[in-house]
């Protein structure tokens, strides 16, 4: 099974393709971990990546490319894999297109987790850190509150909540997300692949929903 995963931030797109890759046995291949990795081995391509995100800027399509196409070289490739957060634009998509050509590969869906704008708002907005350094605690006012009003269980230290975790924040996150993503699905669909699960539920009625619907399009 060859898979794209595409959702907003906070829609759980990382727990469901690392749960898909281990239950089905696929190669997990995502954005942040090789860009990180590339920059911690000080290859080439992770030099350049490093300076954009050290900047907080993205980093351009040419150097995530290289990184993402470095995967599928040679005779142990992977023949089986679930992308987490590439492609991330129509550009991507295209270059990624030509790429599985030139494997002989063909998609076998792409997954976009739907979740209502205001969900995510809700969900990035909720998280709250403990300050201290000795500490650093996390919660979700949701999930996971503190027994006390903002102040952390462990230490007692007043929680603070970061500025990338705040609602102006989020906002903007979810606007570029859509800026990029937009035509990005509308290539997917131009090409049957997408199937829409919703990111709402417990992980496990997600994952199933996602197998459901995959076995679905399978006998479409």
């Amino acid at each position: 099974m060859r898979l794209i995963f595409i959702g907003p931030p906070g829609s759980g797109k990382g727990t469901q393709t690392k749960l898909l890759a281990k239950r089905l046995g696929l190669a997990h291949y995502s954005t942040g971990d090789i860009l990180r990795d590339a920059a911690r081995l000080a290859t080439p391509e992770g030099k350049q990546a490093q300076a954009y995100l050290a900047a907080g800027q993205l980093v351009p399509d040419d150097i995530v490319n290289d990184l993402i196409f470095a995967k599928f070289r040679g005779s142990d490739r992977p023949t089986r894999f679930v992308m987490d957060g590439y492609p991330r634009n129509l550009a991507q998509a295209q270059a990624f297109d030509r790429m599985l050509q030139r494997c002989n590969f063909d998609l076998d869906g792409v997954v976009f987790l739907v979740v209502a704008d205001a969900e995510i708002v809700r969900r990035l907005s909720a998280r709250w850190n403990c300050p201290n350094p000795q500490c650093k605690a996390t919660y979700n006012m949701q999930s996971k509150p503190p027994q006390r009003n903002r102040t952390c269980d462990d230490c007692q230290t007043p929680l603070i909540q970061r500025d990338d975790d705040k609602v102006e924040t989020a906002r903007e996150r979810l606007k570029i997300f859509h800026q990029l993503t937009d035509d990005l699905l509308a290539h997917y669909r131009k090409q049957d692949l997408v199937v829409d699960v919703p990111g709402i539920g417990d992980i496990e009625t997600i994952y199933q929903n996602i197998v459901a619907s995959l076995q679905q399009r399978k006998r479409d």
